[in-house]
């Protein structure tokens, strides 16, 4: 059993911002089919293009749902090209650390903000 940080523990065993934003302003999904890993990010955006909330529902491991916790406790209040700029390595420094076999979960996380953020920017430029 790969050995987790303390705060990969807290943010797995109390996850924060799970759930749904019904009138979400972008959506990202993204998933891995090696480990069936499964990321929904829901945002909303303020006037000043800052992601006034962020939400997430998570199907799979531990560290999975621990990533998904902590890439929304970071992305919430940035605007969205901080947002853009979480890398992986950014939220393993953050989680003080994954077991390599685990890496690809930080990865992840900051791909289905990403995506959210893409979605949002996709309908905004259609002027939805």
């Amino acid at each position: 059993m790969p050995q987790y940080s303390d705060t990969v523990m807290d943010h797995f065993m109390n996850p924060r911002n799970v759930g749904e934003i019904e009138d979400a302003d972008g959506i990202g999904e993204v998933g891995n089919p090696v480990c069936g890993d499964m990321m929904t990010f829901y945002i909303k955006v303020d006037d000043d293009e800052r992601l006034s909330d962020v939400k997430f529902k998570t199907f799979g491991c531990g560290a999975a749902i621990a990533v998904s916790s902590m890439v929304s406790e970071m992305a919430k209040g940035k605007t969205l090209d901080e947002a853009l700029k979480i890398t992986r390595d950014d939220v393993a420094r953050q989680l003080e650390g994954l077991p390599p076999n685990k890496m690809h979960c930080s990865n992840l996380g900051a791909d289905a903000l990403g995506e959210a953020i893409r979605d949002y920017q996709n309908k905004k430029s259609e002027g939805n």
